[in-house]
């Protein structure tokens, strides 16, 4: 865990608490950064084989991992990010996605990326959590 003092205008510090990806030896991206009472996590992929059902609920069980070790919880999720290698995909998705996020869901927005989802993951998902 690395902590970083970058003060914001309202004094409060951005801590990162998940790992920083490293392209040839120089930061890339934090996978989670804390700021006041909130969580921010960085996309999870699911790099193996498998179908977008499959690559779903390891994405969410791989979001929840972050979010519970950082103090927070599926229900305090507060917006989520979907980006999808196909469309086609939104379906299966949604069959996995719904109810993980307990009787109050999060704003969501759901897109599919041209291209694709780097690492050849079908889908990849991003959120910000309240941490109150």
């Amino acid at each position: 865990m690395t902590a970083v003092d970058a003060k914001a205008g309202n004094g409060s510090k951005k801590e990162v608490v998940g790992e920083i990806v490293q392209d040839q030896n120089v930061p890339l991206f934090s996978g989670a950064v804390k700021h006041g009472n909130t969580l921010y996590i960085a996309g999870k992929g699911a790099h193996f084989e498998g179908d977008i059902k499959s690559h779903t609920d390891h994405v969410l069980k791989e979001l929840e991992k972050e979010l519970v070790k950082n103090g927070s919880s599926m229900e305090k999720v507060l917006k989520v990010n979907v980006y999808l290698h196909d469309l086609e995909d939104y379906k299966g998705m949604n069959e996995v996605y719904r109810g993980r996020f307990g009787k109050n869901p999060p704003v969501r927005t759901t897109v599919a990326v041209y291209g694709g989802v780097p690492g050849n993951s079908l889908v990849e998902i991003d959120c910000i959590a309240a941490l109150d």
